[in-house]
């Protein structure tokens, strides 16, 4: 019997690009060991049927013990696990035969990652270090509209974080505005006693220089949640202004929550959500850490 196998794939060059980041971290396990085990690295082609069929060949030729799918996210600047891959056969851009088709799927929608993904990602210095250097270029960031989010579980620091952007963006002079996604709602339903009430809320919500929320997808979906949701979210987008924000969710389950324009928007915004997941760590936090996240300090 021959040593156990990881098969670890990665995607050929899409859209005209010369380089698939996937293919290139994928090649280099190629004959990486694991203990026992050795990596063995298959190129896939974005192509439908074509690819699913190289797969399943290498699978079924190789048999082995584990699989790592590598893919690559366009305008993401860290390695990122996930833990739910959506089962869609189909997208908006041709693949590499000028083949364009609708999204299908055979079989279940959504499949779940047999890995420890929380403890894969727990360590995630990069992450961190991408907030940090969104603080860093806090005066260009807010001149652009450019914002940020972090997704990831319950108690994995992402409102700290968040926390702490906004407290840069104070300190740099801005005007900032926070809220937790209900509390947000709840003020948005209080100042509808009057036509004049609402506007005034969301013209301050539009001018501010920073909006931070806080749990995106804490509250449960109704058209008027959708509404508020995306007249908020748009405008900001028009005025070119930042939004900061957190969710537990990933963005797919997020669209199902929230609406798929509103998150569309919050992307056009921050970009790639920053991953952020591990165990929760709220109850490790001491004193004196969360005084550092109180106003002045």
């Amino acid at each position: 019997m021959g040593a156990p196998i990881i098969l670890v794939t990665g995607f050929e060059p899409f859209g005209g690009e010369k380089v698939n980041a996937s293919w290139e971290a994928a090649q280099r396990l190629d004959g990486w060991r694991c203990g026992d085990a050795v990596a063995v690295a298959r190129q896939l082609p974005c192509v439908y049927d074509a690819c699913v069929a190289e797969f399943v060949e290498a699978f079924e030729r190789l048999s082995p013990e584990i699989v790592l799918m590598t893919g690559q996210a366009a305008r993401r600047g860290v390695i990122s696990v996930e833990r739910v891959a959506r089962n869609v056969d189909g997208g908006s851009a041709p693949d590499n035969r000028g083949v364009l088709r609708a999204d299908e799927a055979n079989g279940p929608a959504r499949l779940e990652a047999t890995a420890p993904v929380s403890d894969i990602a727990r360590v995630a210095p990069d992450h961190v270090r991408l907030v940090r250097r969104y603080v860093e270029d806090m005066e260009q960031n807010l001149a652009r509209g450019k914002g940020l989010w972090i997704e990831g579980d319950v108690g994995t620091g992402k409102t700290t974080l968040a926390m702490l952007v906004s407290k840069a963006a104070l300190d740099t002079g801005r005007s900032v505005a926070i809220y937790s996604l209900p509390r947000l709602l709840s003020l948005l339903r209080e100042s509808m006693d009057t036509d004049r009430g609402l506007l005034d809320f969301l013209d301050r919500l539009s001018a501010v220089d920073l909006l931070h929320i806080d749990d995106l997808g804490a509250e449960n979906r109704t058209d008027w949640v959708l509404e508020q949701l995306y007249t908020i979210v748009n405008a900001r987008y028009e005025a070119q202004r930042t939004i900061v924000a957190t969710t537990n969710l990933m963005p797919d389950e997020l669209a199902e929550r929230i609406g798929a324009r509103t998150v569309s928007r919050l992307v056009e915004i921050c970009g790639d959500p920053i991953p952020l997941y591990g165990k929760d760590r709220r109850r490790e936090f001491r004193p004196e850490e969360m005084e550092l996240l109180r106003p002045g300090a």
